[in-house]
């Protein structure tokens, strides 16, 4: 560039900065003025646009108010965990991971071995019963009848032992009698004697008629030896009679009152016995379920997961083998911000848009939470501890899917969405 034209460019940059100046000296509102003169469409342009941004806000608050949503939400479903009943050794597994079952398809059988055994046990420990109680049953009428006939042998001992002691009663006042009439004539005799004895030192008598009547009178105190030796025996027999009527008396009142007891004890003897047949029963009854518990089936219907049990393996009750995922009964848990709840109830309308497949589903809300999320946490927060910190908590809604909308087959519990619930 030549000294001439540099110089011209000086002199242009000039005068322009000079231009600028003095306009910038130049009053906001004479410049403003100036400017809406020179741009007439360009003010009716920003005036529109303006007017369409402040109405598109407008609109876009209102369209915000009509829906709550939430990105911290999932597919949720039941997952049934299922294990063994019986104890046992695995011989054949059919399913695997992810495969689909029906209700009742096998999953799992169990050596049957011991579970056959176990019910042979049951059906003998049944049959034994069954017999014990077949063999113990006549034992009531008989005890009953055998009762009766000791209270009636007994009541017939206490008469016949009764009427002997009465007859030896009146043995022993006859030998008494007879006592008493031995010593009178022991008396009579002794008296003869004593008469004799003087008639014959006077000589009225001779001595034979003394010793007669000294003989008489020995004889006399014979028989009175020989008459209370009698009243003893009888006096003995009728004590034994008595004691034999006190025994008879009380084995009558002992039968009397064992015999409703053996009764009972025999009944009772019954009783168990039915017991046992019915516990035998039960017992047959759970070898037999066992038995079947030995083939393990799906209960329900879904996905296999987390399958841990192979061929070979001994099971214990309870023990988990696989889970089913019920996938046919799917819903969503999402978990709202409380201050998000004002205006949900249920039967609201909602979209759910799923991450994995960018597809919308439509639904309900089926039910409100019953408390918080951090309410069910293993470690609950405890605000009267002091340490309270106010946050925003978050509440499990459940939404319930629209049934038959296509691509709800694919859904699984665990997937992420994003609900968004139109508030009325």
């Amino acid at each position: 560039m030549s000294a001439a034209e540099e110089q011209q460019h000086e002199e242009h940059d000039e005068e322009r900065d000079s231009g600028a100046q003095k306009k910038a000296e130049l009053p906001f509102r004479v410049r403003a003025r100036r400017w809406r003169e020179a741009h007439p469409r360009a003010l009716v342009g920003i005036i529109a646009g303006i007017a369409v941004l402040a109405m598109a806000g407008i609109a876009f608050f209102l369209y915000e108010r009509t829906f709550v949503s939430t990105d911290d939400a999932e597919i949720d479903g039941n997952i049934s965990a299922i294990g063994a009943r019986v104890s046992g050794v695995v011989i054949h597994v059919y399913v695997e991971d992810n495969q689909y079952v029906h209700a009742g398809d096998p999953i799992a059988d169990l050596d049957p071995s011991d579970l056959d055994v176990a019910v042979a046990k049951a059906q003998a420990d049944l049959a034994l019963a069954q017999a014990q109680n077949e063999a113990s049953a006549p034992a009531v009428p008989i005890t009953e009848q055998t009762n009766k006939t000791q209270i009636a042998n007994s009541g017939g001992d206490i008469a016949t032992t009764s009427a002997q002691l009465s007859a030896a009663r009146k043995d022993a006042d006859a030998a008494k009698a007879r006592v008493d009439q031995a010593e009178a004539q022991a008396r009579l005799a002794d008296v003869d004697r004593v008469r004799s004895q003087a008639l014959v030192k006077s000589g009225a008598v001779s001595q034979a008629d003394l010793d007669q009547k000294a003989a008489e009178s020995e004889a006399a105190r014979a028989e009175v030896s020989s008459a209370q030796s009698a009243l003893k025996s009888a006096e003995a027999r009728v004590a034994q009679l008595q004691a034999q009527v006190g025994e008879a008396q009380n084995k009558f009142e002992e039968a009397k009152a064992n015999a409703p007891k053996q009764v009972e004890i025999q009944k009772a003897n019954v009783t168990s016995r039915e017991a046992q047949i019915q516990a035998a029963q039960a017992a047959l009854a759970q070898a037999k379920l066992n038995l079947g518990y030995g083939k393990i089936v799906a209960p329900v219907s879904g996905v296999i997961g987390k399958k841990s049990v192979n061929v070979g393996d001994h099971v214990e009750p309870g023990q988990p083998l696989v889970a089913i995922v019920q996938t046919d009964d799917l819903w969503v848990t999402a978990d709202f911000k409380e201050t998000q709840l004002r205006r949900m109830h249920p039967g609201e309308r909602v979209k759910v848009s799923v991450d994995a497949y960018g597809t919308t589903f439509t639904g309900t809300v089926e039910s409100m939470p019953g408390a918080s999320g951090a309410k069910y946490s293993l470690f609950p927060p405890e605000n009267a501890t002091g340490n309270y910190v106010k946050v925003v908590q978050r509440l499990p809604v459940r939404l319930r899917l629209d049934p038959n909308q296509p691509g709800l087959d694919l859904l699984r519990p665990g997937m992420s969405v994003e609900p968004k619930v139109y508030v009325r």
